[in-house]
């Protein structure tokens, strides 16, 4: 049951890092936004833009549970060596945020530390109240208030906008980009996860997934099959009805004449939320896939899913360079048809080569070395023997 359980799991997240690479594909690693035209990328954004990130975050509260659940079990305290298992998790991420500035290893992180905190809250109820006001968007009504009364600081354009880095990603020197990337590159990164929600959002997946351990919900996840119809049914309603009346939404609220700063968080407020049942309605299809027939389907995400922190980074190194002015330059020349292309391409080769991985090896080597040096130990099963 465990098996099962940590499977699925493992399923959730490889969905998730290869729908981000995706993402990450069609925006040409970020240099799409230096001049962004509609197509096939559009389509691809609405998917899973967001929502892969969001699951992934899922995934990194459940897989809390699981360490501190199997440590309690032992009879042992893991307080300590989670917090030391982040601040590797920290180093790794400064270092990957060298070659691609959008790292999200620092992010989760340093977020995790929080989760420290939460685990001392025994009743899930709270845990899930706390999610709720999390996902309920507390910054950007802050700053839809603020804005609306006038606050000088809210009324600015969002610091996020500003992105003075830009240039030296489309047209400068691998040294000139790795400079950026110490500190001019991350700026605009960090303001977009204060300004728009979402720091304040994924410490609310954080807790849902913490909570959906504890509940045994991956592990039993058919006698939950009625209340994840229920979920995909309100999830379903609110992602169709914010993103076919998005418009009407933000007509109405432009029409109070709060301002223009206001209508612009208003905007972000309810594109989070949009985010947020599309990444409910993704776990649900995919956990529904795995309890049927379909199963076979998902089934190749699970390598992928246990070497996340290797492919991720694996990632950034090879297309980076393909698409930033230091390398290949080849940003503005491939189509969104093209990068769609050479992307599945991409997450074809990454299915197949992770599941011949693991046929030889117990763990990627990023994820054997953070291991490794969780545990402060050498022998930590790399190869498998037979």
């Amino acid at each position: 049951m465990a098996h099962e359980r940590l499977q699925l799991v493992d399923v959730l997240r490889g969905f998730a890092l290869m729908a981000l690479f995706l993402v990450h594909m069609l925006e040409s690693y970020e240099l799409y936004w230096s001049n962004p035209q509609p197509g096939i990328a559009d389509t691809v954004f609405l998917l899973f833009m967001g929502k892969s990130f969001s699951l992934l975050a899922l995934c990194f509260g459940f897989s809390f549970f699981v360490l501190m659940d199997r440590s309690a079990r032992r009879g042992e305290d893991f307080t300590a060596r989670f917090a030391w298992r982040l601040t590797i998790l920290l180093v790794i991420g400064f270092f990957h945020a060298l070659v691609y500035r959008g790292d999200i290893i620092q992010l989760l992180a340093g977020l995790g530390f929080l989760l420290l905190l939460a685990h001392r809250i025994q009743n899930n109820r709270v845990l899930i109240a706390l999610a709720a006001f999390c996902f309920v968007g507390p910054t950007l009504i802050l700053q839809i208030v603020a804005a609306s009364s006038g606050a000088e600081w809210a009324n600015q354009p969002p610091h996020f906008l500003n992105d003075p880095a830009m240039p030296v990603y489309l047209t400068g020197s691998l040294a000139e980009a790795l400079s950026a990337n110490l500190w001019q590159g991350q700026v605009p990164k960090w303001w977009f996860m204060l300004e728009s929600g979402r720091l304040v959002q994924i410490i609310g997946l954080y807790l849902v997934g913490m909570v959906l351990g504890r509940t045994g919900f991956f592990a039993r996840a058919g006698e939950y099959a009625k209340a994840r119809r229920i979920a995909f049914a309100i999830a379903a309603a609110v992602a169709l009805t914010l993103h076919f009346g998005s418009d009407s939404l933000t007509a109405w609220f432009a029409a109070q004449d709060h301002g223009e700063a206001a209508n612009r968080w208003f905007g972000l407020l309810i594109g989070s939320w949009f985010e947020l049942s599309g990444t409910t309605l993704w776990a649900l299809i995919l956990i529904a896939l795995w309890q049927g027939p379909l199963r076979g389907l998902i089934g190749p995400f699970s390598a992928v899913g246990r070497l996340t922190l290797t492919l991720y980074i694996a990632q950034s190194l090879v297309f980076v360079p393909i698409f930033y002015g230091f390398g290949l330059g080849l940003y503005d020349d491939w189509s969104q048809a093209t990068r769609l292309w050479v992307g599945g391409a991409a997450i074809a080769a990454q299915l197949v080569l992770a599941a011949i991985w693991l046929r030889h090896f117990h763990y990627g080597p990023v994820e054997w070395g953070w291991r490794a040096l969780t545990y402060l130990r050498r022998d930590i099963p790399f190869i498998r023997r037979s």
